[in-house]
């Protein structure tokens, strides 16, 4: 494989994703947030989308610690390294750890990823996904409420082959519903389970 597409992409996912946030990343022990562009953290909140089974709430998962991912299934590079990495922090967890989780993988590429193909394409990854889409307008609402910046690459010809420049954090949402932390592009699967593990002993 040609490594400077992946060089790329990878750096692209790390531009969009700290200097292009509207969201700083805030601490996770103490809240705080550090600055980059502006003071407040992303507000996150409830929202409603389908998958393939059906309308999904993220208050459905009340009770449990949810992690959300921005992406989409022709993603080259970002999303398979991030979604691999929670697939292996995930497969790293106790029975009960898993009970108490849920990933959740939104698409920022409505047009092309039905229901059917994101939950196809979750369940590559194998740690319990749920793919989750909606109208372009609803996404859009979602991902400002959570800092997620993503626009569409236009191609010269209009194919279907284009690519979707999006924001590669992995939002961390407690067992009340309330956005606590984003963890950055690549984070790794023992630091996944650091993140998972301290906010499960904390609900």
């Amino acid at each position: 494989m040609n490594s400077k597409p992946i060089i790329l992409a990878i750096s692209l996912g790390i531009i969009l994703g700290t200097a292009f946030i509207l969201s700083p990343p805030f601490n996770m022990q103490s809240g705080t947030s550090s600055q980059l562009i502006i003071n407040e953290k992303p507000s996150g909140g409830d929202f409603q989308l389908t998958s393939s089974e059906g309308q999904h709430r993220l208050s459905d998962y009340k009770g449990k610690l949810v992690l959300i991912y921005f992406g989409y299934t022709f993603c080259p590079d970002i999303c398979p390294t991030d979604l691999g990495n929670l697939s292996m922090a995930y497969q790293g967890l106790t029975q009960t750890e898993k009970d108490n989780l849920q990933i959740l993988f939104i698409s920022v590429d409505p047009a092309r990823d039905t229901p059917a193909r994101l939950q196809k394409y979750a369940n590559y990854f194998e740690a319990n996904i749920v793919g989750l889409t909606g109208k372009p307008g609803t996404i859009a609402e979602i991902a400002k409420r959570y800092g997620v910046i993503y626009a569409k690459v236009d191609t010269h010809d209009n194919s279907k082959n284009y690519a979707v420049d999006h924001s590669a954090f992995t939002y961390v949402v407690d067992q009340k519903g309330q956005l606590q932390t984003q963890l950055p592009h690549a984070t790794s699967p023992k630091q996944l389970i650091k993140t998972i593990r301290h906010y499960q002993s904390h609900s």
